[in-house]
Formats: C-alpha cells, sequence, structure tokens
C-alpha cells in the first residue's frame, strides 16, 4: 500500500473524532504524530483534507470524499488480514469474546461445539458487556471478537458486519403489575408507571418509542432488569429469549404500540489487532452459519472459501 496504513487509520479517526488530540489519545499516540501522518497522507495525495483554520480542524470537500473511500479501504485490509490469518495457520494462545445479552441464536450451541472441535486445546473465555461498554472492552484489546446490539456507527478502528440470527426485544411486566391488565398501551400510559432500563442505554428513542418515566431504574445487564421486573418494580424492555430462558411463568408480555421490536446484532473487531486462526472461524461461523456448519466444519476447503469470500 503506497500510503500507510497508521496514517489512513489517523485520518479516519480525526475525521471521526473531529480533533487530532482525539484521534491521538484513542490511538495512543501522540498529538504530533497523529498530526504529522495526516500531513504526510495530504502531501502523497495532494489534497488538503481538513481545513485548520479555525480551533477545531474540519474536513474539506476533498476530505469528505477521501474519508470515504479510505473507510472502504480499511474494510477491504480487515478482509485481507482475516483470509491471511486463516493461510497461514496461525493460532492464537486464548480468545476472549464478549457478548450483548442482547444476542441469542438457535445455531449458538452449535456454533460453540464446533468450536471446541475443531480448536480443543485453545483456551477461551467468555465476557458479558453492553452497547459502548462492550465496544470498548475490544478497543483495549480485552476481547478480540464483540457481539452487540447493531449500532449507528462505531469508531474507525472497529470493524463491523451484521450476523445472520436478529433479536427481538419486548416489554414485559410481572403478572402482578397493573399494566399487565391493560391493551392497546400508549406511551403516556408506560409513562406513568416505573420504566427499569439498562443503564448503558443512550440510543435516542426511534419512532414509537415510549415517552420517557417520571420514574426510573436502572441496571447494568438485562438479566438484573429481568429480576427487578420479575419483583414487580416496573415494566423493562429486555430480549424475549431471556425471558423465556429464565421467567416465562413469572412475567406478561405488554401489548403495547410499537412493540415487540426486532433488533440487528452486530459482530465487532479491532482493525489494530488482527484475529488469529480460532477468532477467524468463529467470526465467520456467527456472519454465515449456515455455510460454516454441519459438513463444512470439517472441510477446510469450504472453509477457505468463505473466508475468501467475506
Amino acid at each position: 500500500m503506497r500510503h500507510s496504513p497508521e496514517a489512513l487509520v489517523a485520518f479516519v479517526e480525526a475525521a471521526t473524532l473531529g480533533s487530532f488530540s482525539a484521534a491521538a489519545r484513542r490511538l495512543g499516540k501522540r498529538q504530533s504524530t497523529v498530526s504529522s501522518a495526516i500531513a504526510n497522507l495530504e502531501i502523497d495525495l495532494g489534497l488538503v483534507l481538513f481545513d485548520r483554520s479555525s480551533r477545531k480542524p474540519t474536513l474539506t470537500d476533498a476530505g469528505r470524499v477521501a474519508l470515504a473511500q479510505v473507510q472502504e479501504i480499511l474494510a477491504a485490509s480487515d478482509r485481507l488480514d482475516r483470509a491471511a490469518s486463516r493461510l497461514a495457520g496461525g493460532l492464537e494462545a486464548k480468545l476472549s469474546v464478549v457478548w450483548s445479552d442482547t444476542y441469542q441464536s438457535d445455531l449458538f450451541e452449535e456454533t460453540l461445539a464446533a468450536f471446541e472441535q475443531r480448536f480443543p486445546d485453545l483456551e477461551f473465555e467468555a465476557l458479558i458487556a453492553e452497547h459502548g461498554d462492550l465496544v470498548s472492552l475490544v478497543q483495549r484489546g480485552r476481547a478480540q471478537i464483540g457481539v452487540v446490539a447493531a449500532q449507528p456507527s462505531y469508531p474507525p478502528d472497529i470493524g463491523a458486519e451484521t450476523i445472520a440470527e436478529q433479536s427481538e426485544i419486548t416489554l414485559f411486566v410481572a403478572k402482578t403489575h397493573p399494566l399487565a391488565a391493560l391493551t392497546d398501551i400508549g406511551p403516556e400510559t408506560l409513562a406513568a408507571h416505573r420504566e427499569l432500563r439498562l443503564a448503558l442505554y443512550e440510543e435516542a428513542p426511534g419512532p414509537g418509542a415510549p415517552a420517557a418515566a417520571r420514574r426510573v431504574w436502572s441496571a447494568p445487564s438485562y438479566l438484573m432488569l429481568l429480576e427487578m421486573a420479575v419483583l414487580g418494580f416496573g415494566w423493562a424492555a429486555v430480549p424475549r429469549w431471556m425471558v423465556n430462558h429464565f421467567a416465562l411463568d413469572k412475567l406478561h408480555e405488554l401489548d403495547a404500540r410499537g412493540w415487540p421490536r426486532r433488533v440487528p446484532v452486530d459482530a465487532v473487531w479491532s482493525r489494530q489487532r488482527p484475529l488469529g486462526q480460532a477468532g477467524t472461524w468463529l467470526l465467520q461461523a456467527m456472519l454465515t452459519p449456515a455455510q460454516v456448519l454441519g459438513s463444512s466444519i470439517k472441510n477446510a476447503a469450504s472453509a477457505d472459501r468463505i473466508c475468501a469470500s467475506s
């Protein structure tokens, strides 16, 4: 590549964060290093990417066009790294994966069983986190792969692809809760009762979202919200699979407008740390389970074709 990968990442980080210093902190580098890398990229391209006339650098028209192209280059680089890792046969000593409780797949147990057979001696660690905390764990290298409810955008150093299965989120209350006796529940009715909210959920409500409740209790995990709902403390938006597994006979699904909701789920990884053989295999299994599972699990040639086509 004629242009330094570090310079391309620095450019995307600075453009996304709107600050050279913020990009330097994200990348763990000096601000002067990031500034020099971007300046050299501008020289190589013969373009001015940022307007530096004000305190906060802003993208020029050329910079906005270049940003889209550079993001495509980084995505292609990710795919190349994954293919090269598999072809080289490099197996990591340990694989850590951080999951959101949003995710549940009928093929998940089969995937893990196939993973254990393929990599029987690999140390495997499963972590639980949600939203921004989950992405941060992958950024810091604490986990190699994350599985999270799809976010509107990700930091430039994070790669992401949507996996095959979606999750379903809906509203539940204890069977003895006053809302359990109502139908066609609107946002105003919900707002009159306590909301049990995921503490890390900061996404702006979409169309049909309930109005903010006057009383809110929060918790850092869906499982804790589930327990509070079972105790009758309020209504909560939680994954349906979790209720089916742990509290089907204790909770009532609300007949609320705009619910339930289908939630796409993304697999995320760090572009700064290429995945090893096991991580590459597991990522492909989540992205294309129908192709990877079954007979293709034991067929290296088939797996290689999947990796090359991703």
